[in-house]
């Protein structure tokens, strides 16, 4: 059975719509209006359109925030995606661990994006579950009430390269440079920020989970389901992904599953500023990257139940790939 962590009330959450400006040189946003709850700001999320990618001034619904986690573990780095059912888009993709920005972190949308993933991606071990440092800034631990934190061992967050083009809030540039698009479906400012997060070596048997919380009744609940871990890790190699995704329970990769599979809008193309799609299926995004899909996919996912399988016989030995 899942098991709940936290219920929040949805009403504590506002955020604020923004006045967006672009060109080719640099993008600048700031607030405008009154504070919106999340009911309000789901209403405002309508399409909107521009007649020029590179220069435009217009008025979004909100900010949002999304971090491409590069996680290094066992001498390999792996991107984080998690599994999403979009209930204000009636779909199901593998996305970037993102969120809202609520009205008092519009100008610091970092410190939403750090909280994301501290409450989005959850690392076990036998132990206890990690908590994590940024820089020198200790991660929150959301979920205290509910689970046990080890004490040691954290986990260590630190900034990649940003974007070319500079980001700014009113006349304040965002320092880490996130990369930004205007998602013309939902009427968004979107930012993503490149981090790092390297495991601690002495942290074995590791398992992944991602927990996200879901709109029920009158409030935001985030659950903890085992069965569904809902946490992937797409492989790098000199930093380039390759066609690959796998789940990690106790410090064993498991094939994942590709067949049908959309990704996000943020993997989707670009144009200047814009993204125009809602989402990009697995198979098309692997083309626009030059990549190709493994040929034996269903027998990758017999291997990985036949592991399971073969560990209630033999050991077994690590997958370090």
């Amino acid at each position: 059975m899942p098991r709940t962590l936290i219920r929040k009330n949805p009403s504590n959450f506002k955020t604020l719509p923004l006045f967006v400006e672009a060109t080719p040189e640099g993008l600048t946003y700031q607030s405008v209006g009154m504070p919106l709850n999340f009911a309000q700001t789901l209403q405002r999320r309508k399409p909107v359109s521009v007649a020029d990618a590179e220069r435009f001034a217009l008025e979004l619904a909100n900010l949002g925030v999304s971090v491409r986690l590069t996680l290094h573990w066992q001498n390999r780095d792996y991107w984080v995606l998690v599994r999403q059912r979009r209930q204000d888009r009636g779909d199901v993709v593998l996305k970037l661990i993102s969120g809202y920005v609520p009205a008092h972190e519009l100008n610091i949308p970092l410190h939403t994006a750090i909280q994301e993933i501290a409450e989005e991606c959850l690392l076990e071990t036998p132990e206890g579950w990690l908590g994590g440092r940024f820089n020198d800034t200790w991660l929150p631990a959301p979920y205290a009430s509910a689970l046990h934190y080890r004490e040691a061992l954290p986990f260590r967050l630190t900034p990649l390269s940003g974007s070319a083009r500079p980001v700014r809030c009113a006349n304040l540039q965002l320092l880490e440079r996130p990369r930004a698009y205007v998602h013309l479906p939902t009427a968004s400012l979107q930012l993503i920020y490149d981090l790092r997060l390297d495991v601690p070596k002495e942290a074995k048997n590791l398992s992944l989970f991602h927990v996200d919380e879901r709109l029920e009744g009158d409030q935001l609940v985030a659950r903890l389901d085992r069965k569904r871990p809902d946490l992937y890790l797409m492989p790098l190699q000199d930093g380039e992904p390759l066609p690959e995704l796998y789940t990690l329970k106790k410090g064993q990769l498991y094939p994942a599953g590709t067949r049908g599979l959309y990704l996000a809008e943020s993997f989707a193309r670009q144009d200047g500023w814009l993204v125009r799609d809602e989402r990009i299926r697995w198979k098309d995004w692997l083309r626009q990257q030059g990549l190709t899909p493994p040929k034996d996919t269903g027998l990758a996912r017999l291997r990985g139940k036949a592991k399971q399988l073969l560990k209630k016989i033999v050991p077994r030995k690590k997958v370090n790939s």
